[in-house]
């Protein structure tokens, strides 16, 4: 019983960090979104004949820095189902 009891909670604390983690990076990831927009459409107002050059490296830059979401994402994923303790955390679920 002790061991399901601490299996729960490694189980919590995994599920906590993951997503407070999620939550930081989705967070940055907006703030160097709205950054990266803002630049670019201050770039285009100076000097409009550069839009399509302006426009194709913010979405590169955009690209990028989803890319950092998503690996934190796969990162958090792992945690969670790469787990071992996830098995006995299921069969008390399962239990109830």
């Amino acid at each position: 019983m002790e061991f399901q009891m601490e299996a729960v909670q490694f189980f919590t604390r995994i599920v906590s960090v993951a997503s407070i983690g999620l939550a930081i990076a989705a967070a940055g990831c907006g703030l160097g979104m709205g950054y990266s927009i803002r630049g670019a459409v201050e770039g285009i107002a100076r000097n409009p004949e550069s839009s399509g050059k302006v426009t194709v490296s913010m979405l590169i830059g955009l690209a990028l820095i989803e890319a950092l979401v998503i690996y934190v994402l796969v990162v958090s994923l792992i945690l969670i189902y790469a787990t071992p303790m996830v098995g006995t955390v299921t069969e008390m679920m399962q239990a109830m």
